[in-house]
C-alpha cells in the first residue's frame, strides 16, 4: 500500500479543541487494536523531566501502519510546577498546537521520550521498540482518519477552534486553510482509490491506462498528461573510470512517432522505437506531441535515468530557465509547447519501463510537494497494472503451453495404453493357447501312460513264471516313472484349468484335523523310505474344526507341501505339519530341517517350471510345477502364502485359508 503525503500543521488551539483531537487519535489507536501503542503526558509524572517539558501536552500513537503525534504547549513563562499544571485545568488555555504525521519527526520525540526512562530498563526498551517499528502510514488508515478528523474540524464554529494568546491580540481564524488541506489530501486519496480499483477490476491495460491519465489530468487541472514507454530501448549501468555509476544508451536516439490517435498502436511503437503511447489533452488546441518526432537532443539528458531508476522525481517549473544551455531539447520543448512538466518514474521489475510526464502548456508553474507526491504514486499503480498484466499474460502464455502438452501428453497415454492393451491381449491369448494345448496334449497322454501303469503293475504281481531281478528292475522303472509322469500331466492339467478360468471350487463344510491326518498318513510310507520324521501338531480348539472350502484342494495343497518338504529334508531331518484357526482363517505351516532356501532364490519359488539353482540340483527331480500350483490353489481361495528359510537349516512354508462362502468360484 502506498504511504499518503504528509500532512504536519501548527496552530493555536483551545484547550478543549486540543483534548478532542487526543481523542481522536486514541480513537484511532483503538481501531488499530494492541499492536498500536498510545501514550500521553501522564506517562512523564513517575520520571523527572525538564522544565520546557512540563509545559505541554501531548498524544502519540505509533503503530506499525499508523502513527501520530500531537503537541501542545502552553508560554507559560517563569511559571513554577504547580502553576504550570494549575494553567492545564483552565477550559480557555491556548496551546501552540502541532500535528504531525512525519516519520522522522515521531521518532525523534520518542528517542527524547525514551531518554527519559534510562532507570527503567523495561520502559526504556519498549520505547525503542516501538521506535524501530515507524514507517509511513498506510494510506487508507491515512485516509480514514484525515475524514475523521475533516468531519470534527467543519462542526466546530471558528471560535472554538482558535483563541488568542493574550487579550491584546485580536483572534486569527485559521480553520478553512486547515479544512482545504484536508479536502485536497481527501481529493488525492479518492483519486488514487479510483485508480487502484480501476487496476483490480479490469486486466486490460489500455484501459487502465487511459481512464488513469484522463483523471488525473482533470484532478490536477494539467494541459496534457502523457505515458512515455521505452520501447526497444535498453539502458544499462556501466562503471566509469572515476567509479561513479552512469547510465548508457545503447541506441544512438530517441524516436518520437508521429500519430493523431490518442493511444499509438502497440505494433507502431515497436516499429518506431521509444515513444508516448498514451496522452490526455485538456483542450484540442493544445497540440499532440503523439504527432511529433525528435531525433537527436533527447539523449543529452541521460544523466537523469540513473536518478529515474532510483524512483527520482523530475520537477521543472520553467524550461527556458532549467534548459537554458540545451538548446536543442529546449527547441524541442518549445515546439511541443511545453512550459512546465513533471516526470515520475515507471518502474517493473527493476527496470525503467517509461515515464508519466505532465505539462503545462502558456505559463511556468511551480510544482508542489502535493503534485509530485500524487504523480508518483499514480505511477507506483500503473506500474501494478503493468506487472499485472504481464503477469496475467504470462499465465495464459503457461496456460496454453500447459494445455499443449496436455493434449500431447492425453494422445502418448492413449496411443501407449492402446499399445499395452494389444499386448495384453495377445499374451492373454498366447497364455490361452499355451494353456489349451498343454490341455490337450496331457489328456492324449493320460490314455498310453494309464496303459504304461497299469501293465507294468500287472507283470509285477504276474503268478505265472518266475521273472528275473533285472526284468522286475525294469518294470519297476517303468512303474515309477509312469508313476511320476502322471503326477506331472496331472499338476499341468490342474494348471492349465486354473489360469484359464475354468477350475470351479467345490465348497463344502469338512474336518480339518482329518485332511490334516490323511495327508500325513499318506505320506508317512515316503517320508520312512527317506529316515524322515513326518509329524503332525494339531493346535486346534475341537469346536473350531469345522471349516468351509474345498477340501479336495486344501488337502492337494497341504500333500505338495509335505511332499517338497520331504524331498529336500536330509536323512534323519523332521517335517512338522502345523494346525490352528485365528478368527475365520485356517493356518496350516510346514517346517522342516531341509537345506533351506537362499534369499535371492526366494522371488523364483513359486514360479512356474522354475527349479531353484542349488549345489543338490541334480540329485532332487522335479519341474518346478508343484509350489506353482500351491500358489494358484492357495489365492483361488482368496488366501495367501509365505515362505522363511535359511540355507542349511530349514524351511517354514505358512499358508493362510479363509472361510469361503458357498458361491466362491473360480472366477470370484
Amino acid at each position: 500500500m502506498l504511504s499518503s503525503p504528509d500532512l504536519s500543521f501548527s496552530r493555536t488551539l483551545s484547550l478543549s479543541v486540543f483534548n478532542q483531537l487526543g481523542e481522536l487519535l486514541q480513537q484511532m489507536a483503538q481501531a488499530l487494536g494492541s499492536t498500536a501503542l498510545v501514550l500521553t503526558e501522564a506517562v512523564l509524572v513517575r520520571v523527572r523531566i525538564p522544565l520546557e517539558w512540563q509545559k505541554q501536552r501531548f498524544t502519540l500513537v505509533v503503530s506499525e501502519r499508523f502513527s501520530a503525534l500531537l503537541v501542545g504547549k502552553v508560554e507559560a513563562g517563569g511559571a513554577g510546577e504547580k502553576e504550570i499544571y494549575s494553567e492545564f485545568i483552565a477550559e480557555d488555555l491556548a496551546l501552540n498546537a502541532r500535528l504531525t504525521f512525519n516519520v522522522e519527526a515521531i521518532a525523534s520525540f520518542v528517542i527524547n521520550l525514551r531518554d527519559f526512562f534510562e532507570g527503567d530498563s523495561y520502559t526504556h526498551q519498549s520505547l525503542e521498540r516501538y521506535r524501530q517499528i515507524l514507517q509511513p502510514n498506510d494510506a487508507q488508515l491515512q485516509g480514514e482518519f484525515t475524514l475523521l478528523l475533516l468531519e470534527y474540524l467543519l462542526t466546530l464554529p471558528n471560535q472554538e477552534m482558535i483563541t488568542p494568546l493574550d487579550s491584546n491580540q485580536s483572534e486569527v481564524y485559521v480553520c478553512q486553510p486547515i479544512e482545504d488541506a484536508l479536502k485536497k489530501q481527501i481529493s488525492q486519496e479518492r483519486l488514487l482509490n479510483q485508480v487502484t480499483t480501476q487496476i483490480r477490476k479490469s486486466l486490460d491495460l489500455s484501459v487502465i491506462m487511459t481512464t488513469a491519465i484522463t483523471q488525473v489530468r482533470e484532478f490536477l487541472e494539467l494541459d496534457r498528461l502523457v505515458i512515455y514507454r521505452f520501447e526497444g530501448f535498453k539502458v544499462k549501468a556501466q562503471r566509469s573510470t572515476n567509479g561513479q555509476t552512469s547510465l548508457v544508451n545503447t541506441r544512438q536516439s530517441l524516436y518520437f512517432h508521429i500519430s493523431t490517435s490518442f493511444q499509438l498502436p502497440a505494433e507502431e511503437a515497436q516499429q518506431y522505437g521509444s515513444c508516448i503511447v498514451y496522452e490526455a489533452r485538456a483542450t484540442d488546441t493544445i497540440p499532440s506531441i503523439l504527432s511529433y518526432k525528435e531525433q537527436n537532443c533527447f539523449t543529452q539528458t541521460s544523466q537523469c535515468w540513473e536518478k529515474y531508476v532510483q524512483g527520482f522525481t523530475l520537477a521543472v517549473d520553467d524550461i527556458e530557465k532549467t534548459y537554458a544551455l540545451e538548446q536543442c531539447l529546449l527547441n524541442f520543448l518549445r515546439e511541443s509547447q511545453v512550459r512546465a512538466k513533471l516526470a515520475a518514474p515507471i518502474i517493473f521489475e527493476e527496470k525503467l519501463w517509461g515515464l508519466l510526464i505532465a505539462h503545462k502548456c502558456d505559463a511556468p508553474h511551480q510544482w508542489t510537494e502535493s503534485e509530485k507526491s500524487l504523480l508518483s504514486s499514480i505511477a507506483e499503480q500503473l506500474a501494478i497494472a503493468i506487472h499485472q498484466t504481464e503477469l496475467m499474460r504470462s499465465l495464459r502464455d503457461a496456460a496454453r503451453t500447459l494445455t499443449q502438452e496436455k493434449q500431447t501428453l492425453e494422445q502418448r497415454v492413449i496411443e501407449r495404453t492402446m499399445a499395452l492393451r494389444d499386448a495384453l491381449l495377445a499374451a492373454e491369448a498366447a497364455s490361452r493357447l499355451r494353456s489349451e494345448f498343454l490341455a490337450t496334449i496331457s489328456h492324449e497322454l493320460l490314455t498310453p501312460l494309464t496303459y504304461v501303469i497299469g501293465m507294468s503293475s500287472t507283470l509285477l504281481r504276474w503268478p505265472l513264471g518266475e521273472l528275473s531281478q533285472r526284468q522286475r528292475d525294469y518294470l519297476q522303472t517303468i512303474h515309477d516313472s509312469g508313476e511320476h509322469l502322471l503326477e506331472m500331466i496331472n499338476d499341468i492339467l490342474d494348471l492349465s484349468q486354473i489360469e484359464a478360468g475354468k477350475t470351479v471350487l467345490n465348497i463344502r463344510e469338512f474336518s480339518l484335523v482329518s485332511i490334516a491326518e490323511n495327508t500325513v498318513e499318506s505320506l508317512q510310507e515316503k517320508a520312512g523310505h527317506k529316515y524322515v520324521n513326518l509329524k503332525l501338531d494339531l493346535q486346534i480348539d475341537p469346536q473350531r474344526d469345522r471349516f468351509i472350502a474345498d477340501a479336495e484342494r486344501l488337502e492337494q495343497v497341504l500333500w505338495n507341501l509335505l511332499s517338497n518338504a520331504i524331498k529336500f529334508t536330509p536323512e534323519n531331518g523332521s517335517v512338522t505339519l502345523r494346525l490352528w484357526v485365528e478368527d475365520d482363517t485356517a493356518i496350516f505351516q510346514v517346517e522342516d530341517t531341509g537345506i533351506g532356501i537362499s534369499e535371492d532364490q526366494l522371488p523364483r519359488l513359486f514360479e512356474k517350471f522354475q527349479q531353484l539353482d542349488t549345489p543338490y540340483r541334480r540329485r532332487y527331480e522335479g519341474t518346478g510345477l508343484g509350489l506353482a500350483l500351491t500358489k494358484q490353489l492357495v489365492e483361488l481361495h482368496r488366501g495367501r502364502i509365505e515362505v522363511e528359510s535359511t540355507v542349511g537349516i530349514g524351511s517354514i512354508f505358512t499358508v493362510w485359508i479363509p472361510t469361503q462362502s458357498v458361491r466362491v468360484g473360480s472366477g470370484e
